[in-house]
């Protein structure tokens, strides 16, 4: 393959790191962005994948919502994976300025950016299925089998799944910027709720935080039978690779495989770990939930509208078009606890 210059942003990145570690693997130039430079430590583990691969790393500091501040990073790329996006189900955050904001404003910095630049022949955007639908039961009230990439979530909004109407937001002023030029095209990748083992030992990613708090027994009373549609962290981060490369690839790709609940991730980790780690004993009654939501951080419209509802993703257009293979909710739950423990995590 010819080597390419490749921006990815937001490199320390739960996603961003592995998109990193692959095309440095390949041996592409890679720059990437940072919010801080003086904090080493956070990107350490992107300098030391560089000692490992053929490739090459330049590290540029950058801030989503400081206008110009992508420029240096961009200019002269061939590529740029846009991964920096605030990702949060914290209630007690402010959902316009700590997630609308952030999330729109980032996506316009960068594609301004490379609107200058002059030399980017593609933007691959990391999006998610959370653009795609706003709650569970939008399925069944659609009359669908499974969510796919002509779908746009309609029914989120500030007070309702706000983190899905910021990406939503976000991916919609991207389709809107890459409409009004003709030095670029665009495309976006839609994981789900993703899993895996991660390059860095860092915790504040929010699927890590989950897989800890279930394997720590946070959970071993019960829980709400939730369903969601599973990405394994490696199968997204070829996705935005092959995305990028393969020249007749366009639009929306959904880079997700299996759906399920925590019930199932919990057989899967049993069968593999005996009675290591406290898990759920059961699903707690909707009603309970939708009684102690608050407690829980969630909202009681979220309980109502997801909580025992069917979820299911339509992928083949990436296997089609991208070449995707997946693996299995079981390697990727497997081989991300093995990397926890290994980091001493848990």
């Amino acid at each position: 393959m010819e080597k390419v210059i490749v921006v990815v942003t937001g490199g320390t990145g739960y996603i961003a790191s592995w998109v990193v570690r692959d095309l440095l693997k390949e041996g592409h130039e890679v720059r990437t962005t940072v919010r801080n430079m003086k904090d080493e430590e956070k990107y350490l583990h992107l300098l030391n994948l560089e000692k490992k691969y053929d490739g090459t790393l330049k590290i540029y500091e950058a801030d989503l919502v400081k206008s110009g501040s992508f420029d240096q990073a961009i200019e002269g790329a061939d590529y740029v994976i846009h991964t920096a996006s605030p990702f949060s189900v914290d209630r007690s955050l402010d959902p316009k300025k700590d997630l609308l904001e952030p999330a729109v404003k980032g996506t316009v910095n960068v594609l301004e950016g490379v609107n200058r630049s002059k030399s980017v022949k593609r933007v691959v955007l990391t999006s998610s299925l959370a653009a795609i639908y706003g709650d569970n039961r939008d399925m069944r009230d659609f009359g669908i089998d499974a969510f796919d990439e002509t779908m746009w979530n309609t029914t989120s909004s500030l007070k309702n799944n706000p983190y899905s109407y910021s990406k939503t937001m976000a991916e919609k002023k991207a389709w809107e910027m890459a409409e009004q030029q003709n030095e670029w095209d665009l495309i976006t990748i839609h994981p789900g709720f993703v899993f895996g083992p991660s390059l860095s030992k860092r915790v504040d990613a929010t699927s890590v935080d989950t897989l800890r708090r279930l394997l720590g027994g946070e959970f071993r009373t019960g829980v709400p039978h939730l369903e969601y549609v599973f990405s394994d962290i490696r199968d997204i981060a070829t996705g935005h690779i092959r995305a990028a490369f393969t020249e007749e690839a366009k639009g929306r790709y959904i880079i997700a495989n299996e759906n399920g609940s925590f019930i199932k991730m919990a057989k899967i980790i049993k069968h593999y770990y005996g009675k290591r780690y406290k898990m759920p004993v059961g699903k707690v009654p909707k009603f309970i939930v939708w009684v102690i939501a608050p407690m829980m951080g969630l909202s009681r419209q979220y309980i109502k509208n997801n909580v025992g509802y069917k979820l299911k993703a339509d992928n083949s257009r990436s296997i089609i078009e991208l070449k995707m293979s997946y693996r299995s909710l079981e390697t990727t739950l497997i081989d991300h606890i093995e990397q926890l423990r290994k980091d001493d995590l848990i």
